[in-house]
């Protein structure tokens, strides 16, 4: 299997990851806490140095109440639009 740290779709998903954070006026401290994670789990993946498995990513967006927003950062990366 090859590495996926850092590839375009990884990426975009740390930036999608980040604004949807943002987008629901979290901070790193905040989303850290609801997660039970330490903040620098959050720094970490919107940085690139960590990845999430599927659990995660649903926590992270049911956190943030971006669960609407789930389908598109999956097709996005599915469709290779992420990519561009």
């Amino acid at each position: 299997m090859t590495k996926t740290l850092r590839t375009p779709e990884h990426v975009y998903l740390c930036q999608r990851l980040r604004q949807v954070r943002v987008d629901a006026g979290l901070t790193q401290a905040d989303l850290a806490g609801r997660l039970d994670k330490p903040q620098s789990f959050v720094a970490k993946v919107e940085t690139q140095e960590r990845r999430l498995d599927v659990t995660e990513f649903a926590k992270w967006m049911a956190a943030c109440g971006g669960l609407d927003a789930v389908s598109e950062i999956v097709a996005s990366i599915a469709d290779g639009q992420a990519a561009s």
